[in-house]
């Protein structure tokens, strides 16, 4: 079966536990701990900051201007013209306002395409989160199928050396001959032997199990473990091909594939509102003040020589009124007589940019074009895998079947072997290969039934059925 894992990333804490966890706990604590699905989580709030950027757009532009100066030294003495060592200040704000009217829908355009980036990197997180659960889940049967098969190997244990207990009493009796006992401890050795791998996966896969929740103290961390028979199901009834439509409705992979098409449409509505005109109004404030004395009227007037008049010689004069130095005026009077105001709008045609907005465009429409190729790669991925899974599950099952049938009848021929060890009408070496047969039939139902479960807990996650093992 063909699966699809994201790079997960795992760190180990500090810290002691001691819990036993069901499949569901296991699956909420390695979401919970997961370092990806923590970045795929601020994925998704910096999405909402690009968003409230966009919606930032349809606001009006505010800005304030404020500035005091001071002139020191040599400068042009503004009340009397000539040149002093003197210090003069002066002050100044303003403001200004401007808003777009019209930029070809950019700014609405930004805003849908803002929203359907949140979508998508929460479709992003959910399919990763779907990866980390079905992971989980094939490491939590593992363990159970590991302890499965440990306690088995036990069991046949005891059964071995009870057997050998007995031969040893029966040569003792003089039933059976001496060289009998040798291939029955040979079998115990090899049984002893087996326990000790069993016991070594099992290990092995807590370790697993744990690495993925993020436990270091994989001594002291065990899962739920109960006698796991075959689940009722009736997903199998549904055909390949209905599972797959279903699929398709839950699937967060091909509802991110279907979003990443509409960001690609909004993408070139974006860049063909480049090429349009668009229209901005703008309004701004201003105003000064000065600190310095100033020359004003007095009211008198001289006559001041201006020319003379040719033909008589007559001098040409016109009155002038007098000046005189006064302070300057109040800050309320300054304010309202020396604010200025500016407002208009301002229209921008694009007529030509080295052809930079049309490529834009251009890139937009291969942009889209290849989302929808991979949107439909990733049906026909998913299709495919659905259809593998299906067809895996029914042979797992038949599998399961065919394996039920080979214990049976391995536990009837070892019962028939058995008696006729016991009765001394057979030797050792083939009493012992009865014996492997039927444990080998044992170890390889396990196997069969928890291979099935899997495959089926698979086929019923695309399904939509929760991941749950009862």
């Amino acid at each position: 079966m063909k699966l699809k894992y994201y790079i997960i990333i795992f760190g180990f804490a500090n810290f002691t536990f001691s819990q036993t966890l069901t499949l569901r706990e296991c699956v909420e604590m390695a979401v919970e701990k997961n370092i990806s699905v923590k970045q795929s989580a601020l994925e998704i709030e910096n999405a909402n900051v690009d968003k409230s950027n966009a919606f930032g757009n349809f606001l009006p532009n505010f800005n304030a201007q404020s500035s005091h100066s001071w002139n020191i030294g040599l400068n042009q003495n503004i009340t009397t013209g000539l040149l002093e060592n003197v210090t003069t200040q002066f002050s100044s704000l303003g403001g200004s306002i401007g808003v777009d009217i019209y930029n070809g829908l950019q700014n609405i355009n930004q805003l849908h395409r803002a929203n359907l980036n949140i979508l998508a990197k929460q479709y992003q997180l959910d399919n990763m989160i779907d990866d980390i659960k079905l992971l989980v889940a094939n490491s939590y049967l593992q363990v159970m199928f590991n302890q499965e098969i440990l306690t088995t190997q036990k069991s046949q244990l005891i059964i071995a050396k009870e057997q050998l207990k007995r031969t040893t009493s029966l040569i003792d009796a003089g039933v059976l001959p001496v060289g009998d006992v040798f291939e029955l401890e040979a079998n115990l050795a090899s049984q002893e032997q087996s326990i000790i791998q069993a016991e070594n996966n099992y290990i092995l896969s807590k370790i697993s199990l744990a690495q993925l929740l993020q436990i270091s103290d994989y001594e002291n961390f065990n899962v739920v473990i109960e006698d796991l028979d075959i689940p009722f199901s009736t997903i199998l009834d549904n055909s390949p091909k209905s599972i797959f439509e279903k699929a398709l409705t839950l699937r967060n992979d091909i509802k991110l594939g279907v979003v990443n098409i509409e960001i690609a449409e909004k993408d070139i509505e974006l860049a063909k509102g480049s090429l349009q005109p668009s229209l901005r109004g703008f309004y701004s404030y201003s105003n000064r003040v000065g600190y310095s004395d100033r020359l004003i009227g007095d009211g008198t007037f001289s006559d001041v020589p201006i020319g003379t008049v040719l033909s008589s010689g007559e001098t040409v004069v016109r009155p002038i009124e007098n000046t005189k130095i006064s302070p300057a005026l109040s800050l309320a009077d300054q304010l309202r007589f020396n604010e200025g105001q500016n407002y208009g709008l301002s229209l921008n045609i694009p007529i030509f940019n080295g052809f930079s907005s049309r490529n834009s465009v251009k890139r937009a429409k291969i942009n889209l074009e290849r989302s929808k190729n991979s949107l439909d790669q990733q049906k026909l991925d998913l299709e495919s895998t659905i259809n593998q899974a299906y067809n895996d599950t029914r042979g797992a099952y038949k599998f399961y079947e065919a394996s039920q049938k080979t214990v049976k009848s391995r536990k009837i021929a070892f019962d028939n072997t058995q008696n006729r060890f016991r009765a001394g009408a057979m030797n050792s070496f083939d009493y012992v290969q009865a014996k492997q047969r039927y444990e080998q039939s044992l170890s390889d139902l396990i196997r069969a039934k928890f291979d099935y479960i899997f495959k089926l807990k698979v086929v019923e996650f695309y399904f939509g059925i929760p991941l749950e093992i009862k």
